[in-house]
């Protein structure tokens, strides 16, 4: 079958790949559209180092694919640790570069962490996602400068803002131009659901990321883990969201060179459950005629 045009591929599914390899496979299995990864450590498609060259070299490799971008994932420091005005000018720098990228790719958003790559806070919870919040709204006010919109990534498995009242805590500090990220796997491995995520964050909803999970792990192939697909696709048409549905498919039980084919079965089998999503919705409950 075709793939849905919502469903898009993360470049993350391809991380061990250089970029236009990568784009080339990601296009070459028929998606229309990719988020773009650049978090150190997980995908380098992106150098952390980003100069004004690296920008230039990055966003023509992208414009070249014909590809439609979605959104930058990326990281600019740990937003709930305490800094300096020099690390705290660095950042801003980093930042800055990266919106020159997104806006010379055409990407709509930016997305961000939530803090840390710890469950533990600094100074205490409400002290750190005060911090965490004070730092997303005024990147916040630096993107929509220049047309991008900034998103962030909770629950986190692995960040401070772990889980679904973790996060609702972060999003009550935060203004509803600052859009949230509906990891499937991430809400999984918290023990939450993607349908209670959306049951209390639908509003601020900008993008979804897929990927299987379980309690506790988040590296599972779309179908081996304990991510209810069907019910997710159905919870999104019941919010009314319309947005993209992006395979970020860093998961440990296939080889790389597995990765092309294992990206088309998920983004098939996400197109199957959609198209039938939307077979029910048009089709009237008779049962109680």
């Amino acid at each position: 079958m075709s793939l849905d045009p919502r469903v898009i591929c993360s470049t993350i599914t391809l991380r061990h790949r250089p970029l236009d390899d990568a784009l080339a496979a990601i296009g070459g299995l028929g998606f229309t559209a990719i988020d773009l990864g650049a978090l150190p450590g997980v995908c380098d498609h992106v150098p952390y180092v980003l100069d004004d060259d690296a920008v230039r070299r990055v966003s023509a490799t992208v414009r070249t694919s014909g590809l439609r971008v979605r959104s930058v994932n990326a990281d600019v420091g740990d937003l709930n640790d305490p800094v300096d005005e020099t690390e705290a000018a660095a950042r801003l720098a980093h930042l800055d570069r990266l919106l020159d990228l997104c806006v010379a790719i055409g990407a709509t958003a930016l997305v961000l962490p939530n803090g840390r790559q710890d469950h533990e806070p600094i100074d205490g919870l409400d002290r750190d996602l005060d911090r965490v919040a004070g730092r997303l709204i005024e990147y916040s006010a630096r993107a929509r400068s220049r047309g991008v919109e900034l998103w962030v990534e909770a629950p986190h498995h692995f960040r401070l803002a772990f889980d679904l009242d973790r996060s609702a805590a972060l999003y009550d500090r935060l203004p509803r131009e600052i859009g949230a990220v509906c990891d499937v796997s991430h809400i999984t491995a918290s023990g939450g659901t993607p349908r209670a995520f959306l049951d209390r964050f639908a509003e601020r909803t900008r993008h979804v990321h897929i990927r299987d999970a379980e309690p506790g792990y988040i590296h599972h192939s779309v179908g081996r883990g304990e991510v209810d697909f069907a019910d997710l696709v159905d919870a999104l048409a019941a919010h009314g969201y319309t947005g993209d549905l992006a395979l970020e498919l860093e998961t440990r039980d296939v080889e790389n060179d597995q990765r092309p084919a294992e990206a088309l079965r998920a983004g098939e089998h996400l197109s199957d459950l959609l198209a039938g999503s939307a077979t029910r919705a048009r089709t009237p409950d008779r049962r109680h005629a």
